[in-house]
């Protein structure tokens, strides 16, 4: 259980931040270069470099070297923990939900 938290902490904390999300999101459309994420974001080559290591330590991509360059992709997998999470609290925010809902048709008659 305790490696599942430090997963997840590590995933929210990658995506937490707005330029890692741009980036992971870019990359679901399709393999790219660390140079052709710096020309698609206004932000500098290191700082991309180290938004790709954040989500690389988050299990979110994955890179490969071809030559000088490294192409990253999204890692399907990495997701695991957080739908994992997500589908943990659907059932509970499904009961709560269900619950208000009655309430209310109550309240109505």
């Amino acid at each position: 259980m305790q490696r599942a938290a430090v997963a997840e902490d590590k995933i929210f904390q990658a995506l937490a931040d707005p330029s890692r999300r741009a980036i992971f999101e870019s990359l679901t459309q399709g393999e790219a270069a660390v140079k052709d994420l710096t020309a698609r974001f206004d932000i500098s080559q290191p700082a991309v470099s180290q938004h790709l290591a954040a989500l690389k330590d988050a299990g979110l991509v994955n890179g490969r070297r071809e030559g000088r360059c490294v192409y990253y992709r999204v890692e399907p997998r990495g997701m695991k923990p957080l739908i994992d999470w997500l589908t943990h609290y659907r059932a509970f925010w499904t009961e709560r939900v269900d619950r208000l809902e009655a309430l209310l048709e109550k309240m109505d008659e």
